[in-house]
């Protein structure tokens, strides 16, 4: 009887040690525990540009180049991947876009590189190389050496900054991780992060730009996605007291103060799986925005969503439905001239809805900060 036994405890202790390196390692997933820098990129033959002073900024979910394709995690199909051609086909259609829209900064969200699912296509290299923004910058929220539902297999997917103007600093600050999951599902999941990069513009000498997208889906009583956005509001009044320029934004994935529906949207296709799947329910969460509003400048005044909605809604998962909620925002402590959500080709000049599962918001700005100009940050 020894041997069995003897086997049994040599077993136990490879599995625990095994256990070990996968909760405590980078063995699977990169974890990004303390801020670190971020990627930067400068395209070949990137020159000196010419200063503005007011620039066009643009903030785009781009949904990894998968358009309009019904994904599985969306309930909607079963895709899991993406041939190259499929991939350079919708990314030409997103390029389309950026150039026509000529933005002097762009956020975008949900960009893959090296990615089993997208093809292994750099999407980081090809709207630097493509865009005329050639200076770049990266922060992965998703880094999976290998996930093994569905064959997925290697993803590195993330948040970017393109500038006109030379990225001098580029750092990556990880948010919250939602705790409610169960430890193995935390072990393969998104590392939400802020990507902060100072802009070497010509006149606007303490110029920052802030990506970030946010916390998806919550089960309550969990309230991750309200920490991440206190962390991000902590940073934006830091910057600010500071004396800094800042533009803020991307896909927070809540609704702005006031938004009239707050649940039951009819692109939850995952509840007809699982009846107690809950995709989104913003019910506790409508006023989390409030402070940034009451703070700063968003591109779209608030008075101006809230009487009118449907203008300015960014986002749904049916490829057969229409935009329905407002997920997508700029804010910043400098002036908005205007803004907009390109919805289609009456707002914004190109239908945009079979390019991603979010409408591009874009705005022109004017780098002011309020501080400098005697007014006080409001508590």
């Amino acid at each position: 009887m020894r041997r069995p036994i003897r086997w049994i405890v040599g077993l136990l202790g490879l599995l625990l040690i095994l256990g070990t390196l996968l909760v405590k390692s980078d063995v699977w997933v990169v974890q990004y525990r303390e801020p670190t820098p971020a990627l930067r990129y400068t395209a070949p033959g990137a020159g000196p540009a010419p200063p503005r002073d007011t620039l066009t900024v643009m903030t785009w979910n781009i949904k990894f180049g998968g358009a309009r394709i019904d994904f599985f995690f969306d309930c909607y199909g079963d895709r899991v991947w993406m041939t190259e051609p499929e991939v350079r086909t919708n990314l030409a259609g997103l390029l389309r876009k950026i150039r026509q829209v000529q933005p002097d900064i762009l956020l975008i969200q949900e960009l893959d590189r090296d990615s089993k699912r997208s093809a292994y296509v750099d999407m980081l290299k090809y709207i630097a190389d493509s865009s005329g923004l050639p200076y770049a910058a990266y922060a992965s929220q998703w880094h999976v050496r290998y996930l093994p539902k569905k064959g997925l297999g290697p993803i590195n997917s993330g948040n970017a900054i393109f500038s006109r103007w030379p990225i001098d600093t580029a750092y990556r600050l990880p948010l919250p991780l939602v705790q409610a999951y169960p430890w193995w599902y935390r072990l393969f999941y998104l590392r939400r992060n802020l990507l902060v990069a100072r802009i070497a513009h010509p006149t606007l000498p303490n110029f920052w730009v802030i990506n970030t997208h946010l916390e998806a889906y919550v089960p309550e009583p969990d309230s991750t996605r309200y920490f991440q956005l206190q962390q991000l509001l902590a940073l934006l009044d830091s910057l600010t007291q500071r004396g800094a320029i800042w533009i803020a934004g991307g896909d927070l994935n809540t609704v702005p103060p006031g938004t009239q529906k707050l649940k039951d949207f009819d692109d939850n296709a995952c509840k007809e799986v699982d009846p107690t799947f809950v995709a989104d329910d913003y019910s506790r969460e409508v006023n989390w925005l409030l402070p940034f509003y009451a703070r700063y400048r968003e591109v779209i005044p608030l008075e101006a969503y809230q009487a009118n909605e449907s203008a300015y809604y960014s986002h749904t998962v049916n490829s057969q439905g229409w935009w329905n909620r407002r997920l997508d925002y700029l804010f910043s402590n400098g002036v908005w001239l205007e803004g907009a959500v390109h919805q289609d080709s009456s707002k914004g000049g190109i239908a945009t809805f079979p390019l991603s599962d979010h409408a591009p918001v874009v705005g022109r700005w004017v780098g002011r900060n309020p501080l400098s100009e005697g007014a006080q940050l409001r508590p």
